[in-house]
């Protein structure tokens, strides 16, 4: 059951490690959200939902070994506040990342947007539920575990290998995959990098990084492709939202062809990321 100062070692119970990583992720949500609150500084909504999407992440790695209805409604809750957050995330990385140039009409109607999804977000990490949210984290943080057991390399050897197994099953075929296949494929090797992430204390930490950073590779490659599917969600909000006097369908247009472009080549992306991922050695 044992823990260094910084995190868990080897011989941690999975509990126990849980616990510490839980501790982490509330900080940060709490550091994010606080510049949420204050200040319109993308930073803060996007390291918001980072401290919601690893505390989920948390919880699903760890429930084989931690069960119970505790952890699920506190997933269930985290998942509800990432996507109190979403939108406004969503809008400002297709504004900065997915496009260019973008003409005044369609700025002034994504500054409207962006207005009232920040004041969702805020609504959300401001009110009763939230709070109650954040006394049942610090509770469950601070709990001891009734009955602690097991090691950490021990669940983690069989957590690793059966994420694995799972991303390479999903990755068959990859030249073929079609954009729902595709979409699984990085849910599994998101929940894979995580995973490896979390697990990599109670191994050789110098052996985990190669491993780690090959999934990053991949989850980035498979994201950009993904972003194509955020990209027409955005400009159907934008299109929504529009007056009857703003004329901005022509200016719509141009930008989806933008956040089209580019597919061959991000598929030669997804294809090399791929092969790396596959000669990274595993470190479990």
């Amino acid at each position: 059951m044992a823990a260094s100062d910084t995190g868990p070692t080897q011989d941690t119970a999975p509990d126990v490690a849980l616990r510490l990583i839980v501790a982490s992720c509330r900080a940060d949500l709490a550091k994010y959200r606080a510049v949420t609150l204050k200040s319109r500084r993308p930073i803060g909504i996007h390291q918001t939902r980072v401290a919601l999407r690893r505390l989920r992440a948390a919880f699903t790695v760890f429930r084989p070994a931690v069960g119970g209805p505790k952890v699920r409604s506190l997933s269930a809750e985290a998942k509800w506040l990432a996507g109190e957050c979403a939108p406004a995330r969503d809008l400002h990385v297709f504004l900065t990342e997915s496009v260019e140039d973008v003409p005044p009409p369609v700025k002034r109607i994504a500054a409207r947007l962006a207005a009232t999804h920040l004041q969702r977000a805020r609504a959300a990490l401001s009110g009763a539920r939230f709070a109650a949210f954040e006394r049942d984290l610090a509770s469950f943080a601070a709990d001891k575990p009734a009955v602690a057991g097991g090691r950490l390399d021990e669940f983690g050897r069989r957590v690793l290998d059966g994420r694995h197994a799972k991303v390479l099953r999903r990755g068959r075929g990859l030249a073929e995959l079609d954009e729902e296949r595709l979409h699984r494929l990085r849910i599994a090797i998101k929940k894979l990098r995580y995973a490896a992430t979390y697990l990599a204390p109670a191994f050789a930490p110098k052996d985990a990084k190669p491993y780690i950073e090959a999934t990053v590779r991949l989850q980035g490659a498979l994201g950009a492709l993904n972003d194509r599917a955020t990209a027409r969600r955005m400009l159907a909000d934008l299109a929504t939202a529009a007056r009857p006097t703003e004329d901005v369908a022509g200016a719509l247009k141009v930008l989806a062809r933008q956040a089209a472009s580019g597919a061959k080549r991000r598929r030669r992306k997804l294809e090399r990321t791929w092969k790396e991922f596959r000669k990274a050695g595993r470190f479990w």
